[in-house]
């Protein structure tokens, strides 16, 4: 045997690993451990210190992670001693006060969930609470778990502990691709995590480290199972009244919209200041390139939108915090009252809740440091997002943005807030370039009650929206917030100051649009419910516009635009005809709306020989508007109009049945999205060392 160099190092196999460049590198004492835990061995044994030592020893999540993808289905069963053994020393060292064993317990637990859950996928027939936890001790060492996380989230625990105990709670929530399949999450339902949510949320220290994470995690647990049995988070999110966990849960959901729409505007500014040549190039560039960026930016957004149409929809005393004031530039900070408007604050403004005392020097109006609130910042951001639906992620998003307002305009309340005259908001409104226009906001929007902005909102899409694959079900869905508006005002009688032409024109713009691309758009069997609901909303306003519109004037403004545009109205009821004398498919919907035009026919029927007669014996060729309206207001009394049923009655929004695959598959994406950013790597890179100097 040749003699071995005294100069040479003798390296135990056992303790070397490859490195990068094929260099042999010194294991870490933890990756030995994981070798022989991998291996079934028991790795205590001999050492009764065991598992106060492996706690102090830093984690390597990726090498756990790595091993538990090269097990097969059955060595992962055969791990299930040792697995059991880890996760209940874990929950047993993670009610000591001690720090770093804390944070690697619960860096440990993440990588546990982890690979266990990942092999599941494999369909390999055991059950994950019995490889992860064991049947027999499941219930008890969850409840200890929960227990835990409890006191260390509402305990003076470090804000980066706090957030990685967070952090374990989101890893085991995203688990499976479909929440309601994680069996583990039914501890979490026995064990609430509610109260300690809620109270991260109410304090706005707490709220400012953790208040996203919090939402989230809430958001998600709502989720699970929520169309098959009782969710306690559902019932307990139902009736929440803590005035300042709900004005929490608001501004969380608010900063993160704001800082879209801070971004969103600092990019269009950027776009504007390069000039012709950029924006072609820009235009050029997005023809052919999708914007990944763009697209990854509305999809984090998809779960503050959950958030806040889980608020929206299932608790009524979150209506009451959509108008709240807060500063956007602290957005953790809630106001310890509601605030009550005054004398002088009536005449004050808020720019997409960006508030302008009157007296005062006109504020930068893009900037979003200013005082905000939640409705308003949430409209600017729908008109944004719904500019271009062309693609799954933003449709989704805007599907989202309108189903949130179909909720709020149903609710009694939210209209009262909207339609208040003492609470005047300046709300921008963004709108995509077309053919006619380029891409335009008015920088100084007027002040006006929230109602405003939001029938603005709804002409936008309507407007902008005509096109060859036309968005049939966002068009009903706007088409029924529209409506839902007008029914309050109807019912209640508000008279809102408002430019209702712009709307008429957007609506018979719309039928216009119809019937033009018939043939195209006949394939799709919501045309003619999507014509019967705009004739609806025009005989509404015919019915009892007397009793909501701003003046008599407005009310004959209404007229003279039905019989400006009489043609429109002609050939809508001729195609509603054609397809009404044959027996196709469409022939009960066609026939609903012939017989919904009977108004709107009649008004042309009456005034238009009236009108050729005046201007006859006038001797003129064509009329002035006045002259119209003059002739109008003459001959009220001999019309005779048909009084519909229903015209102020809706079919109230239900999730179930329709709405279930969309929000299951939102979910999804959420999820993924999730369990994306939460990334092993990142998991390694927490900063809480840094706190440790201060932790005793």
């Amino acid at each position: 045997m040749t003699e071995v160099p005294s100069s040479t190092v003798k390296s135990h196999p056992g303790l070397l690993r490859k490195g990068s460049a094929s260099k042999m590198a010194l294991k870490e004492k933890i990756v030995q451990i994981y070798e022989g835990f991998f291996k079934g061995e028991d790795t205590s044994l001999g050492n009764s210190n065991f598992w106060d030592e492996i706690f102090l020893l830093k984690v390597n999540v990726s090498y756990i992670q790595k091993e538990f993808d090269k097990l097969s289905g059955e060595q992962l069963v055969g791990l299930k001693e040792n697995i059991n053994s880890l996760f209940y020393h874990c929950i047993q060292t993670l009610r000591q006060n001690h720090p770093i064993r804390k944070v690697n317990v619960l860096q440990t637990l993440c990588a546990l969930i982890w690979g266990v859950f990942k092999k599941s996928h494999g369909n390999y027939g055991f059950d994950v609470i019995d490889i992860l936890i064991g049947f027999e001790s499941a219930e008890a060492q969850m409840q200890a778990l929960v227990e835990t996380l409890d006191e260390l989230l509402t305990g003076d625990s470090s804000v980066s502990l706090k957030n990685l105990g967070l952090k374990l709670l989101l890893v085991l929530l995203t688990a499976t691709d479909n929440v309601s399949q994680n069996t583990l999450l039914e501890y979490v339902m026995i064990n609430s995590v509610f109260e300690t949510l809620i109270q991260l949320l109410a304090n706005p220290v707490s709220r400012q480290n953790h208040g996203h994470d919090a939402v989230l995690i809430l958001t998600l647990l709502v989720q699970y199972r929520k169309y098959e049995s009782a969710n306690p988070y559902i019932v307990k999110l139902s009736i929440l009244d803590d005035e300042l966990a709900l004005n929490g849960y608001a501004q969380v959901v608010s900063s993160t919209l704001t800082d879209f729409n801070r971004q969103y505007q600092t990019s269009h500014v950027q776009q504007q200041s390069g000039g012709l040549f950029s924006a072609f190039t820009n235009m050029v560039g997005n023809m052919f390139v999708p914007d990944e960026a763009s697209l990854e930016a509305v999809k984090a957004n998809d779960s503050n939108l959950l958030a806040l149409y889980e608020a929206v929809h299932l608790n009524r005393n979150f209506i009451t915090t959509l108008t709240h004031s807060h500063a956007a530039s602290s957005p953790a900070t809630p106001p310890s009252s509601p605030t009550v408007p005054t004398a002088h604050a009536v005449e004050a403004a808020v720019v997409g809740g960006q508030k302008v005392e009157p007296a005062a020097a006109s504020p930068d109006p893009n900037s979003h440091d200013q005082p905000t609130n939640l409705l308003g910042t949430f409209l600017e951001y729908s008109s944004i997002v719904m500019q271009n639906t062309k693609d799954e992620t933003r449709f989704n998003n805007a599907k989202l943005c309108l189903i949130i307002l179909l909720c709020i305009t149903e609710d009694q309340y939210a209209n009262s807030l909207m339609h208040d005259v003492n609470m005047n908001f300046r709300v921008p409104i963004h709108k995509a370039p077309m053919r006619h226009r380029k891409a335009t906001l008015d920088k100084m929007p007027a002040s006006r009650p929230l109602a405003c902005a939001l029938l603005d909102l709804m002409v936008e899409f309507i407007t902008s929206h005509m096109m060859k694959n036309m968005p049939m079900e966002l068009y009903i869905k706007s088409l029924g917030i529209t409506h839902r508006v007008l029914c309050y005002q109807k019912k209640c009688r508000v008279r809102l100051q408002y430019e209702w032409k712009e709307l008429w024109t957007a609506l018979i713009n719309l039928l216009k649009f119809i019937l033009s691309n018939e043939s195209n758009l006949i394939k799709k069997p919501t045309i003619f419910p999507m014509a019967s609901k705009v004739v609806s909303i025009f005989n509404l306003f015919i019915t009892f516009g007397d009793t909501f519109l701003p003046s008599p004037g407005s009310y004959d403004q209404l007229y003279y635009e039905i019989i400006r545009m009489h043609q429109v109205f002609d050939n809508l009821y001729s195609m509603a005809l054609r397809y009404t004398s044959s027996d196709g498919e469409f022939k009960d919907a066609a026939a609903r709306l012939a017989n919904n035009l009977g108004n709107v026919r009649a008004i042309i029927n009456h005034f238009t020989p009236k009108v050729d007669s005046w201007a006859a014996a006038q001797h003129l060729s064509s009329l002035t508007e006045e002259q119209v309206l003059e002739v109008v207001r003459g001959n009220y009394d001999t019309l005779t109009l048909k009084l519909h049923d229903s015209l102020d009655q809706f079919e109230r929004y239900a999730e179930k049945p329709k709405e279930t695959a969309f929000f299951t598959q939102l979910v999804r994406s959420i999820i993924s999205e999730v369990r994306k950013n939460i990334s092993v790597s990142n998991l390694q890179q927490h900063s809480i060392l840094q706190e440790f100097s201060t932790i005793r």
